[in-house]
């Protein structure tokens, strides 16, 4: 995994500007509300041609929060153990030693955990970039294109004609 550089804001504070692009008030003002800078804010609104690339609805509880991971490592700075976190914060405690295994940063040869560095690992590990089967399939995007063309084809080849598109 190449080095972050400086990890970029969470999704709640990226949800939380595309919130307020929402209202209709200006790049520059939703980025200093949501503490980020002028150019941050400039950018996110620009690469995603003015319209948001995550999901604006709040996650399920499913994954840990930002603030979780907060708790996790001070909890941890204080040396409390994994079960104890776990009831504190009211995660399992394979939970907690899943995330303190997997999203820990490695200084100096040891692993120490940082609720920053946790999330960015976790945010690219999310990403999880794939292929649309549109572009894999030529078989399913063919079908696709044939119907959306209004033409549907018989296992034997012959053009069976489809539903006209609604005008």
């Amino acid at each position: 995994m190449r080095s972050p550089g400086r990890p970029e804001p969470s999704r709640a504070v990226q949800r939380q500007f595309w919130a307020l692009i929402a209202t209709g008030i200006t790049s520059a003002e939703a980025a200093l509300q949501v503490g980020v800078s002028v150019p941050v804010g400039s950018r996110w609104f620009r690469h995603a041609g003015g319209m948001p690339r995550i999901s604006l609805t709040e996650p399920t509880g499913r994954y840990l929060s930002f603030e979780e991971r907060e708790e996790i490592a001070l909890l941890r700075a204080k040396q409390v153990g994994v079960r104890e976190i776990a009831r504190q914060i009211g995660r399992d405690a394979g939970t907690i030693s899943r995330e303190l295994r997997r999203n820990a940063a490695t200084r100096s040869g040891k692993l120490e955990y940082r609720a920053l560095v946790a999330q960015w690992k976790a945010q690219q590990a999310a990403k999880r970039p794939k292929n649309a089967k549109l572009a894999t399939d030529n078989r399913l995007r063919e079908y696709v294109q044939d119907r959306l063309a209004g033409t549907i084809r018989r296992p034997d080849g012959s053009v069976v004609v489809g539903p006209k598109p609604a005008a």
